[in-house]
């Protein structure tokens, strides 16, 4: 496969059989993940689970899997996570490679199974049964890519154990670090938000980004201009 664009019309008729066997608890997503981040999504059924639609983007974990994409087979099964509802969701993703082996895409599938785990809950109180050990992931689904943005700046304060405020230069790069890693600045203007984010500069900005990277100022200049001129990345 050498684009998501080019299977497409095939893509979008999986998607809407899956929808189909599956049921209307479960979300199918198509994400073309060539696509600047906010804009991912160019199928999904079922929508009603997370209330995303056509144009818009993806989760954290997509966004982590295009920082640090995983080895041939890296598929995810059977995880559990929830919506900003509370609903608890058991999903699925499998990634679509292209001729090269660079991660271009994704089929997401994520089931409702709310009323079954209320269920197992009443079963389990009733048998005295131990509580299922199964993990579960936090996935943030959202129509809105500030909703993204401010999750992850906030995760970075967690990481850090302390607000942007407070936060010394080591602290900062540390933040910075987590950050890079889930894929932050993969999002458009995240390095606006960042820089504001932490009080400092932007030369400050691509110079701890240096650090974290081991390149020079001029690579990460290079990198963030070549980002600006495909509309992806710090701007």
């Amino acid at each position: 496969m050498k684009s998501i664009n080019d299977e497409l019309p095939n893509l979008k008729r999986l998607v809407q059989m899956l929808a189909a066997q599956f049921g209307k608890d479960s979300e199918i997503v198509l994400h073309d993940l060539s696509r600047e981040y906010e804009h991912t999504i160019v199928a999904i059924e079922n929508n009603w689970i997370t209330g995303r639609k056509v144009g818009d983007g993806g989760t954290n974990l997509g966004l982590e899997v295009l920082r640090n994409p995983p080895s041939a087979g890296g598929d995810l099964w059977n995880y559990y996570n929830r919506t900003p509802e509370g609903r608890v969701l058991r999903s699925s993703t499998l990634y679509f490679r292209d001729d090269q082996g660079k991660v271009i895409g994704s089929l997401c599938i994520n089931t409702d199974i709310t009323r079954m785990a209320e269920l197992q809950k009443a079963l389990q109180e009733f048998t005295l049964l131990p509580p299922s050990e199964e993990q579960e992931v936090e996935e943030i689904f959202t129509s809105r890519v500030e909703d993204l943005i401010n999750y992850l700046l906030k995760q970075s304060e967690k990481k850090a154990g302390k607000n942007a405020a407070e936060m010394g230069k080591e602290d900062k790069i540390e933040a910075l670090r987590f950050l890079d890693s889930k894929g932050f600045f993969l999002i458009t203007g995240s390095g606006d938000e960042a820089h504001k984010f932490f009080g400092i500069s932007k030369f400050t900005l691509y110079k701890y980004l240096g650090i974290i990277r081991g390149k020079s100022f001029n690579e990460i200049s290079a990198e963030t201009n070549e980002n600006t001129r495909s509309g992806k990345g710090q701007q």
